[in-house]
């Protein structure tokens, strides 16, 4: 495979993966599937991230995306644990 092939696979795989955080996290749904509005919600985390508060609003989310990731796997292994 050549190489642009190789980087355009990872680069859409990226954004693939991307796209289903937002659809895990319910975004989609609370918003009605309005790209306006998910674009615009996505715009306020830029401006946050970038003001005084930025590195500590991305401390806390990361520590709660951490946490529910986390809970998400212990989840997944008891369902397997038990045969779900």
């Amino acid at each position: 495979m050549r190489d642009w092939q190789v980087q355009r696979r990872e680069r859409t795989k990226h954004l693939i993966e991307l796209g289903g955080l937002v659809v895990k996290a319910g975004i989609v749904e609370l918003v009605d599937d309005d790209r306006a509005a998910l674009y615009g919600a996505l715009l306020w985390m830029a401006d946050m991230l970038r003001s005084e508060d930025g590195v500590h609003a991305r401390v806390l989310w990361k520590r709660r995306g951490k946490r529910t990731f986390e809970g998400e796997q212990l989840e997944a292994k008891e369902d397997r644990a038990i045969g779900r």
